[in-house]
C-alpha cells in the first residue's frame, strides 16, 4: 500500500466511526426524547441528516443500531462510577462512592438514563422488566457484592450476605431514580444523601 492510500484509507476509517458515532448520538437523542417504539431508522436517517440506506450501511438494522447506543451509554455510566469508586480511600468509603456516583451520574445525564429505561423496562412508567434480570447488565450487583464482600474481609463492615445486600442497595437507588424520573422535582442530593445513611446503617459493622 503506498503512502496516499495508506492516508485514504485511514481518513476513510475515520470519517466511518464518525458517522457512526453521530448515528449513535442521534438515536440517543431520539429514544429518550420519543422513546424506543417511535424511534424508527427513518427517524434516525432524517436527524442525522443522511439516507436511511446509509444508515444501514453502518447498522444493519434498528435493533443493532440500538444496542450499540445502550452499550455505549452504560460503558460510560460504568466507567463513570469505577472511577470516583477506584478514588476512595477504603472498601467502606467505596461503597458510599458508588450510591453517590450512581446517583451523580443519572442526575447528570438524564438523556442516557431514558435510553436505558427505555431499553431495559416497559413502557407504561420503567417499572416493570421487559426481560426479568436484564438490569444486571454489566455486573451491576455482582460488582457491588464484591466491594460489599471485600469490606467484610477487612472487618470494616458487619457479617451479612453481600448478595442480597447488594440487590437491597441497587432497588433502592432504582427506584429513586425512578421516582425522579416521573417527579423531576425530587432533590437528588439530599436523595444521595440519605441512600449513604441508609447504605452505611445497613452493611457497618456496630461497636
Amino acid at each position: 500500500m503506498t503512502p496516499r492510500q495508506r492516508a485514504d484509507s485511514e481518513a476513510k476509517t475515520f470519517t466511518e466511526r464518525a458517522r457512526r458515532q453521530q448515528l449513535i448520538d442521534c438515536t440517543i437523542d431520539l429514544i429518550s426524547t420519543r422513546g424506543y417504539p417511535a424511534t424508527s431508522l427513518s427517524a434516525i436517517a432524517e436527524r442525522a441528516g443522511v439516507s436511511k440506506a446509509a444508515v444501514l450501511y453502518h447498522f444493519s438494522s434498528k435493533d443493532n443500531l440500538t444496542r450499540e447506543a445502550l452499550t455505549q451509554v452504560l460503558d460510560q455510566f460504568g466507567g463513570y462510577v469505577a472511577e470516583r469508586v477506584a478514588g476512595a480511600p477504603d472498601p467502606q468509603a467505596a461503597v458510599v462512592a458508588y450510591v453517590h456516583a450512581m446517583i451523580g451520574y443519572q442526575r447528570d445525564h438524564r438523556r442516557q438514563v431514558r435510553v436505558i429505561t427505555e431499553m431495559l423496562l416497559d413502557d407504561q412508567g420503567g417499572t416493570r422488566l421487559k426481560t426479568p434480570g436484564s438490569h444486571d447488565t454489566h455486573d451491576r450487583w455482582q460488582t457491588l457484592a464484591g466491594m460489599l464482600t471485600e469490606g467484610q474481609k477487612v472487618g470494616v463492615l458487619r457479617e451479612f450476605d453481600a448478595r442480597t445486600v447488594a440487590l437491597a442497595i441497587g432497588g433502592a437507588i432504582d427506584g429513586v431514580i425512578g421516582h425522579w424520573l416521573a417527579h423531576p422535582d425530587l432533590d437528588l442530593d439530599a436523595a444521595a444523601a440519605e441512600l449513604e445513611t441508609f447504605t452505611l446503617n445497613a452493611i457497618a459493622r456496630r461497636p
